[in-house]
């Protein structure tokens, strides 16, 4: 069951959107202010957030904005609901990183709609992150120049933990924390934890430079090889 998490300080649309969207079959954490958003990412990365724009305490750009800056936030469709329909709106909007921008009030199914394309999207690039790394061979054949003979080069040994290597390979195929909290049976904070110490070692800022680093010097999932 694919998860949501919304944030809205309008309580009434709040619980009338988490209804309809939980009677379409999603799982809704919502809360009323960002910072709770963003303690609940850290530990449970949800499949896809909708924020409010106008919120009191944080608005919902630099919500979007901090959610970018996470590791576990880099990839997560983010939606954007607003009362402002102004151009200029919607492209800050964007430019802070989010995926969509709808305005209130809005139909119901248009947004589920979008969500579901958002999620379908997501899926497709999760799916082409696994199939680049399935068709990297291991250890890398190359050929030597000027002879042509042909040798194998085996990726450098990861600089990890075997509990943060067991994370790196789950990483590398798209699987989010949450995903990868239920595939090695531990908790998304120690998932997060593993995540950071990989990030630091390998001198990375954020999932995607890892996957790019994994792809480039020829690293796969024990398992591929196997497939």
């Amino acid at each position: 069951m694919k998860q949501i998490l919304l944030v809205d300080d309008d309580k009434i649309l709040r619980d009338n959107l988490q209804e309809y969207l939980e009677a379409m079959g999603y799982q809704v954490t919502g809360v009323s202010e960002p910072q709770t958003a963003i303690n609940l990412l850290v530990t449970q990365p949800p499949d896809l957030i909708i924020s409010d724009v106008m919120m009191p305490a944080m608005n919902g750009l630099d919500f979007c904005r901090q959610v970018r800056a996470i590791p576990s936030g880099q990839l997560i469709p983010f939606i954007f609901l607003s009362g402002r329909d102004e151009l200029e709106d919607r492209i800050r909007g964007h430019e802070m990183g989010a995926d969509d921008y709808m305005t209130k009030p809005f139909v119901l199914r248009e947004l589920l709609v979008k969500i579901e394309a958002q999620l379908e999207r997501s899926r497709r690039i999760h799916t082409e992150i696994v199939r680049m790394m399935q068709q990297i061979s291991s250890p890398t054949t190359v050929q030597s120049a000027p002879l042509g003979i042909e040798t194998t080069r085996t990726p450098e040994p990861l600089p990890l933990t075997p509990a943060e290597e067991r994370v790196f390979w789950e990483v590398i195929q798209g699987f989010t924390n949450k995903q990868i909290s239920d595939r090695l049976f531990i908790s998304p904070r120690t998932v997060q934890s593993h995540l950071s110490n990989i990030l630091s070692k390998l001198n990375l800022e954020n999932r995607a430079q890892l996957v790019r680093f994994a792809y480039e010097q020829g690293h796969q999932s024990p398992h591929a090889s196997q497939s």
